[in-house]
This record gives structure tokens, sequence and C-alpha cells, in this order.
């Protein structure tokens, strides 16, 4: 690149190749054909009366999986909900295949029937051998029975879970779960939570969500 000095000064076309510079700097720079700006990751709130903790989501990687959970955020359904599940080492009997560390969060039916069918219909499996992602210390995942009934229950990772990805053994079907985030801001809080893991996992006091929000 030429510098303004590699030109004597007081050169005839010094000041005049400067203000052409000038110029060309105030133009905005258009895009290479083709190039289409990524979009951010949507990121969302979860206030709890630990605190709050902020996930990110990957609708490029899991759409379905995503665009679930945001359903959920968007139409309030997570909000006055909990933290009702935490899996630890110490809660699960020795004859699990593979015993994971998650906190797992939801809408519930007001009256506790977790029969009821949910208020967003459930969603196609995306397995990690499709999308990529990997269940890491603080990723967000889909719950799910068989493949496909994954809609209104989420859980986060407490540490590297690598038997949810797909051929792990948590499953009997070999399919895993469906990563489709991460926290990105408030893991302290989230460890805050599983910290108030039980004898069973099923918590007799769950821990209360006040609301989820999106980032604008």
């Amino acid at each position: 690149m030429t510098r303004s000095n590699d030109r004597p000064e007081g050169s005839a076309a010094g000041p005049a190749r400067r203000t052409v510079l000038a110029g060309l700097a105030a133009l905005p720079l258009a895009p290479a054909p083709g190039w289409a700006a990524t979009p951010a990751a949507p990121r969302v709130v979860v206030s709890t009366a630990l605190g709050d903790f902020t996930v990110e989501v990957y609708p490029d990687r899991a759409p379905l999986s995503a665009a679930d959970f945001l359903a959920y955020v968007d139409r309030g359904l997570l909000d006055n909900q909990s933290v009702y599940r935490i899996v630890s080492m110490a809660n699960q009997p020795d004859t699990v295949p593979a015993k994971i560390e998650v906190i797992q969060f939801g809408w519930r039916a007001p009256d506790g029937n977790d029969d009821a069918p949910p208020p967003v219909p459930p969603i196609a499996h995306e397995p990690t051998s499709v999308t990529g992602l990997r269940h890491r210390d603080g990723t967000l995942s889909m719950a799910r029975l068989a493949p496909g009934t994954a809609s209104n229950a989420f859980f986060i990772c407490i540490g590297d879970q690598p038997e949810l990805d797909f051929g792990g053994r948590r499953n009997p079907d070999g399919q895993g779960f469906a990563a489709f985030g991460q926290v990105v801001d408030g893991m302290d809080v989230v460890r805050k939570i599983f910290a108030r893991a039980e004898a069973d996992d099923r918590l007799a006091s769950p821990i209360p969500i006040l609301k989820a929000r999106r980032l604008p």
C-alpha cells in the first residue's frame, strides 16, 4: 500500500492523490457478489430465583430445536415455570448405562399433569451427527423420550456429556439428544442451581423460573 509520505512533500501529484484517496475512503464498502451477512445468534435471558443466565441458540445448525425453544420464550410459556429435575452422579442408580449431570427445565401443565399435551407440537429429532454440535459444559439441549417427542423440556449440561451425543449410551436408541444452544453468561448461576440436587432427580422443591426473554 502506498503511503502519502512515499511521495515528496510539495509534489504536484501528492495533494490531488490524497484527495482522491480521501474520497474513496468515504464511500461505503460493497459486499462481494454472493456474500450474505450471518444473522447474530438469538440470545435469551432466563431469570430464576437463584439469578439469571443467558443462552445463545443456533438456528443455522439446529433450526427445529432452536425454533421450538424460542416459541416457548416468545409466547411467555417459560414464565412462572421451574427447574424441576436435576440429575447428578449421586441420584442415579448404578444400573444406568451412562451417568450424566444436567439440570432440566421447561413448560409443565398447571395441574402438574405430565401427560398433558404441550402447547407447541413435538418436533423431529436433530441428532448431533447432523448438526455437528456436541454436548459440552453449558450446552442447551432437548429432553425427549422416543425420537420425535421433544417439545417442552430442555436441559443444560454440567460438564462435558459425550454420552448424550449421537451414538452415546444414555438413550438405548443411540440417537442421542438434540443440542441447539449454549450458556454464554451466568454459568455460575447454573452451577448454583445444580448444587440444589436432591436424593431423587425429580425435585421436591423445584427452583422457580420467573421469566425468559429474548435480548434485542
